[in-house]
């Protein structure tokens, strides 16, 4: 058995991270930058995992490694989307439903929830960092999916922006591509992401860490992911509302084809 203050450590320097991102909001204004935190959030945890064990195991820098490049990667690609842009629309649709004094409840409301739902998430990190069981064939199928959940993540993030990067796509809807197969390829492979590092957790005795493959579906799938964008794009965009027709919400597959 490891440490648990190890995990309590994690949350509060999780904790104190995002305190210093809801003080920057102040400053700019826009809440919207817990979203380029998030996963440095994650990875801050990761960090203070490794650093707090010293078991010579593969596996320990195997997960460090894979949690550093989808952390990297993910903020990176937030970051350059929204740079210089405005506060998101989902967040201002959030700020206008908690007023007055919306720039201090959203020490809670914004920053405070997303470092303890980031807590949660990291479990199966902690669970396959302090292990000191050998590779197995459990470790190898959770590369795999890993693997694959981010090469529709990365991948699909990238179309997506090209697309958008193109002024005649203005108005448009997206369907090339892995886009073609699923509305929200990239949301599928942040979820085969998360499964992948549970079942690294698992082939280190972590079976307890399913919580956190279950709640980053749940929100990718009915808080902030796919419901959250849906709720009304049809009213914005009328064309996707055939697209919703003929894709897939989550799961790629092939097209429908129109009735």
């Amino acid at each position: 058995m490891f440490d648990w203050t190890i995990y309590l450590n994690a949350g509060l320097a999780m904790l104190a991270f995002a305190l210093c991102g809801w003080l920057l909001s102040f400053v700019k204004k826009d809440v919207s930058i817990v979203d380029t935190m998030w996963s440095l959030m994650i990875l801050l945890a990761g960090c203070i995992f490794y650093l707090s064990t010293s078991d010579d195991n593969p596996r320990r820098t195997l997960v460090l490694v894979l949690l550093a490049i989808w952390a990297v990667r993910l903020t990176a690609h937030i970051t350059w989307v929204h740079y210089g842009k405005e506060e998101d629309y989902r967040y201002q649709q959030i700020r206008a439903n908690n007023q007055p004094h919306f720039e201090y409840k959203s020490i809670y409301i914004v920053f405070g929830l997303q470092a303890f739902l980031g807590w949660l998430v990291a479990l199966p990190i902690l669970a396959a960092i302090n292990s000191g069981t050998s590779l197995g064939w459990l470790d190898y199928a959770g590369l795999a999916l890993w693997a694959f959940g981010m090469f529709f993540e990365a991948v699909g993030d990238w179309q997506m922006m090209k697309f958008k990067s193109d002024p005649s796509s203005k108005g448009k809807v997206f369907d090339r591509g892995l886009w073609r197969y699923s509305r929200h390829p990239n949301y599928f492979g942040e979820c085969c992401i998360w499964w992948g590092f549970f079942l690294l957790a698992l082939a280190a005795g972590g079976w307890w860490s399913i919580l956190s493959p279950l709640i980053m579906t749940f929100l990718l799938l009915k808080v902030s992911g796919v419901a959250m964008l849906e709720k009304d794009i049809g009213e914005r965009r009328p064309a996707y509302v055939q697209y919703t027709k003929q894709t897939n919400a989550f799961i790629p597959w092939f097209p429908r084809k129109d009735s």
